[in-house]
């Protein structure tokens, strides 16, 4: 059916409702007389009520009665102005040469909201057309159809008529379009279906984990599994978690740098900062106030918050604290203009000094002393190699290259597959693979000391992609399935030392492979595809 033709035949049918003959003057006249007549009755009636030697009696009087009359009229026309569609309505609507210009948008909005109407209560092929012609806005088919797996089947089917182009390769089935709505993707039509890998066991403070890594790079996981053998065949690493804490920084606009300055002090005062922290943590169980550290720019002030987020990453919980707290220094500083929630001090999904130097989310770093015999039998280069490897490559090439934070050689290959994998924010691999790589010869020269330091890694383990099956299946793997119900919070600092732990791993991998000069050749082993793509493609 022809959405148009529907709503063409419904505005028709009421041009004709409109000439049918009820109203045989136009309509601005016809509302004009009838305010003209509410009036003088009005009066009228006042006057009468008011006129202490002919008092208002009943029964009324011939001109008594015309006048309750034509007040009771005019006022029951009135009020039909203002109720569902009517006459009167369509005759202007229908009125090309006089109507109002609402009138006008009106008229034209009807059959719009009627092939809305009539397309979401008809069948596929109705909303389809609805959706193509744009009388349903796309992202309005989950709150209109109520299911949303249809809403993604039907925007699916309408992408394919709009750009003339089939998504037949996008997979559909197998992905829970519920656990989705409001919470990971919208106007969904599919996903995209991305190979995971497991590397292990990664031997970390005395427990075997499996490392689950979504990529599409050959060589990765492979890669960080030698590196998890080398460091099980020495003993294992070990991880401290130093810092768990989450940032925001709002920046708002005082009248002059006094009271920037003024405001300063007073969010940083030690005295404040109980009923500050109070302020704060009403707005969840697990948030708590750490600290705030301000800086300005003129009479713009940056606040930037910190605090602990149990087992969530925690961005929006720390930003509805943060709401919190600047409400409440309206009351000291009502003349405080915020800009904005997040004035990019916190910083999220940028390489920024701050978080390098101060951290953000967990900070963590993790060490292994890989012996020597292992560096000759599993990883095929020396001790001497990879010490001076790193020094040039990871630390002076890092320093010339004016580096912030990337002093290691492919951190953020680790952390990218691994938060794919579990459902983390991927772009939140810019800051958590901010990490510096150390390498030492130990033991007399015979052993080498490595360890990574990264002192921004922003992971959780409820909330997010974390509810989608498939990323809840990789946690389980590493048994930091959702909320730590015994002790908040230990689940997500679990896998930020296990990604850590994957990074050390992948580090020590790669630096022996361009030590012994194997990159390459490993690249063109595991990295080259011999498929036909395009023969596959058709």
């Amino acid at each position: 059916m022809d959405v148009r033709r529907v709503g063409g035949r419904i505005a028709a049918a009421r041009r004709a409702l409109a000439a049918g003959g009820s109203l045989p003057l136009p309509v601005r006249i016809t509302n004009g007389l009838a305010m003209i007549s509410l009036v003088l009755s009005s009066c009228d009636l006042l006057r009468l009520c008011s006129d202490r030697d002919r008092p208002l009696r009943f029964p009324l009087g011939g001109r008594e009665f015309a006048t309750v009359l034509c007040q009771l009229a005019s006022v029951a026309y009135l009020l039909s102005l203002f109720g569902g569609p009517s006459a009167h309505h369509e005759a202007a609507a229908s009125d090309d040469e006089g109507g109002s210009p609402r009138q006008a948008r009106a008229a034209a909005e009807r059959p719009l909201a009627a092939a809305m109407h009539v397309g979401v209560e008809g069948g596929d092929e109705e909303i389809v057309a609805a959706v193509v012609s744009g009388a349903l806005p796309s992202h309005h088919l989950e709150s209109r159809l109520g299911d949303c797996r249809r809403a993604a089947r039907l925007r699916r089917e309408a992408l394919r008529r709009v750009t003339g182009r089939g998504v037949e390769g996008l997979p559909f089935h197998g992905m829970d379009y519920q656990a989705i709505l409001g919470q990971c993707c919208e106007m969904p039509v599919g996903y995209v279906q991305v190979p995971v890998g497991v590397a292990g066991p990664l031997l970390l403070d005395g427990r075997q984990y499996h490392v689950p890594m979504a990529t599409t790079e050959g060589c990765l996981v492979a890669s960080v599994n030698r590196g998890c053998r080398a460091i099980a065949a020495s003993g294992g690493a070990v991880s401290v978690l130093l810092r768990d804490a989450m940032s925001r920084a709002p920046v708002v606009r005082l009248p002059s740098i006094k009271r920037a300055a003024e405001l300063k002090g007073f969010v940083e005062s030690l005295a404040n900062f109980d009923t500050l922290a109070a302020v704060f943590n009403r707005s969840s169980r697990f948030g708590r106030l750490q600290g705030i550290h301000c800086a300005l720019a003129g009479r713009n002030l940056y606040m930037r918050f910190t605090c602990s987020t149990g087992d969530a990453m925690g961005m929006n919980m720390v930003s509805k604290g943060v709401e919190n707290v600047l409400r409440y220094l309206r009351n000291d500083f009502p003349d405080m203009d915020l800009i904005s929630i997040s004035g990019n001090y916190c910083s999220d999904k940028k390489p920024t000094a701050v978080n390098w130097i101060e951290g953000r989310g967990k900070s963590v770093v993790c060490e292994a002393t890989i012996q020597g015999r292992v560096v000759q039998s599993i990883l095929k280069t020396t001790v001497q190699k990879l010490v001076e490897l790193n020094i040039i490559k990871n630390l002076a090439g890092s320093a010339v290259a004016g580096a912030l934070g990337g002093f290691n050689a492919h951190a953020s290959n680790i952390v990218t597959a691994l938060f794919i994998a579990t459902g983390q924010d991927p772009a939140q691999n810019v800051e958590s693979s901010q990490c510096i790589t150390m390498l030492e010869a130990v033991n007399d020269g015979d052993d080498l000391h490595i360890s990574v330091t990264m002192p921004s890694i922003e992971v959780g383990t409820i909330g997010g992609g974390t509810c989608l099956a498939s990323q809840s299946a990789c946690l389980n793997l590493l048994g930091v399935r959702g909320p730590n119900r015994d002790s908040p919070g230990a689940n997500a600092k679990l896998l930020a030392t296990i990604v850590a732990g994957s990074v050390l791993a992948g580090e020590l991998s790669l630096l022996a492979a361009l030590a012994a000069g194997q990159l390459v050749k490993s690249h063109m082993k595991y990295n080259r595809s011999s498929k036909d793509v395009a023969s596959a493609a058709s």
